[in-house]
């Protein structure tokens, strides 16, 4: 066995000597089942200490490539392999090889939005949009209009923090919103998940605490708990997060940042109030806590005054803002930026290095020239008009069950109602009835991280399904109220006799 060192390599002599020998097993120079010279006798063959040679060895038995046997020796073991205990062994246990974060997952809310994508189902679920919301032959003009003159860098890669004209242009449309931000300030990405992934990676270590409101998305929640953070909610009411609860736990736990939907949260449809969003920006000053915002819903506003974000407010740079386009642009051109200090654009750059080839430059210009012609703001302006009806609709059916005790506060944007439902209403029952006459909701435990909260919630969206779908399909979800009702008549008959007139059969 030739084993070659060289004395001023930055690798360590026993490192040499462990990768030589596996070249050797993994190239078949040496055979599986051979024996491999003793300690003594390796080190005087190599000339070097013994301790060397254990170290050397100790390397390639914890690479599962040598065993050592009291009495014989160090033997090769790479293609050793029990052929009789292989086959009784059976299938790979998936569920041991999982990482244990992931071995129970909540699926409910996953499970629930896939079925936005059924054709026998009328979903109220999914937060998604659909295609006939958007204006084909804008997008057609720009494509051609690309083609024709960007030939040869149309299908080019971008740079990892975004192509230059769209962040020149986003901080064009940042500034109409009241933020004042540079475009190295910005990063470009595909969607609000992938933003709080990379923000997750970049700041938090494994028992950090980070503060939300409560009801939250599962899909922030979920983010935040696989990284290892420990999260505190904060409790809403209609004008926000209740800010004056959230002083005790600054202190007590010094969190890594606080977290907030502000403007058409997610499932509430509430919109933080500007004293609010004074107050949790004096306490973010005050203990030097940053705040991600996430106000991508804050563009589908239908009534109402235009309530500043929270990072147009912002004076101290304390603000990590982001912003999606999913609810806005056409659907299957994901596109979400960050805006943050230039040290953290930087690193989230560097993170996008590692994770991507590239961004998708193709959705970066075509967002860039809708932006420069104007019609993201024009498009924008007839898809409140498109969402508002829809939410008229809904609400209006939704006043046939205020009779027996369904409550909901009607948005003034976004996509999504949360209703409330009396405590003669089980909404797990609620749910399978629903189910059964081919209508989905979310039902609002799956907001609520630690539970008991969101029992007599549901959250109802209103942007993908058709007129007549949200007309049809909610007759149906009522209906199945009034026999969730039923099934409670024989401990309190008195709820039947009250509405038995007031629900469409």
């Amino acid at each position: 066995m030739d084993i070659q060192i060289v004395h001023n390599s930055q690798t360590p002599i026993y490192m040499q000597i462990k990768n030589q020998i596996k070249n050797m097993v993994l190239t078949g120079e040496i055979l599986d089942s051979f024996m491999l010279p003793s300690e003594r006798t390796m080190a005087k063959s190599v000339g070097v200490h013994r301790n060397t040679i254990i170290k050397a060895y100790n390397e390639l038995k914890a690479d599962g490539l040598i065993t050592a046997q009291q009495g014989l020796g160090y033997k090769i073991v790479y293609k050793n392999v029990d052929l009789d205990s292989s086959e009784k062994a059976g299938n790979i246990p998936w569920l041991h090889v999982l990482k244990e974060e992931f071995v129970e997952l909540e699926d409910t809310f996953d499970t629930l939005f896939s079925k936005t994508y059924s054709e026998k189902n009328i979903s109220f679920a999914g937060g998604i949009v659909p295609a006939e919301a958007y204006n084909k032959e804008n997008i057609k003009i720009i494509l051609n209009d690309m083609l024709v003159s960007d030939k040869e860098e149309i299908y080019s890669y971008a740079p990892y923090q975004g192509i230059l004209s769209l962040r020149q242009n986003l901080a064009v449309f940042l500034r109409e919103k009241g933020i004042n931000v540079q475009p190295s300030e910005i990063q470009i990405l595909s969607e609000t998940n992938q933003a709080l992934d990379y923000l997750v990676e970049l700041l938090i270590r494994p028992g950090d605490v980070i503060i939300t409101e409560e009801p939250l998305s599962p899909d922030v929640y979920r983010e935040l708990n696989l990284a290892g953070a420990k999260v505190m909610t904060v409790p809403m009411d209609e004008e926000g997060m209740i800010v004056s609860h959230l002083e005790p736990l600054l202190q007590k736990y010094s969190p890594k940042f606080i977290y907030v939907s502000s403007s058409f949260n997610d499932p509430t449809g509430i919109v933080m109030s500007v004293e609010r969003r004074h107050a949790l920006l004096e306490l973010s000053y005050k203990y030097r806590i940053p705040v991600v915002e996430d106000d991508s819903a804050s563009g589908l506003r239908y009534e109402g005054k235009l309530v500043p974000s929270l990072k147009a407010l912002d004076k101290r740079n304390h603000v990590i803002y982001i912003y999606s386009f999913a609810l806005t642009f056409a659907p299957g051109v994901r596109l979400a930026f960050v805006v943050a200090p230039r040290l953290i654009v930087k690193r989230l750059s560097y993170l996008v290095s590692m994770h991507l080839i590239s961004i998708d430059s193709l959705s970066q210009k075509l967002m860039s020239s809708y932006l420069v012609k104007g019609m993201y703001q024009k498009s924008l302006k007839e898809l409140c008009e498109f969402y508002r009806t829809k939410r008229d609709l809904m609400c209006e059916k939704l006043e046939i069950a205020k009779p027996f005790g369904v409550s909901y506060i009607k948005p003034k944007g976004g996509i999504y109602i949360w209703c409330k439902l009396p405590s003669t209403i089980n909404a797990k029952l609620l749910l399978q009835k629903s189910y059964k006459k081919g209508v989905a909701f979310i039902p609002g435990t799956v907001f609520f991280p630690y539970g008991t909260k969101g029992e007599n919630f549901i959250r109802l969206n209103y942007s993908y399904p058709k007129l007549e779908q949200i007309e049809e399909g909610m007759d149906l979800l009522i209906q199945a109220m009034k026999e969730s009702l039923s099934h409670c008549a024989k401990t309190n008959p008195s709820i039947i006799l009250g509405i038995r007139d007031k629900v469409p059969e």
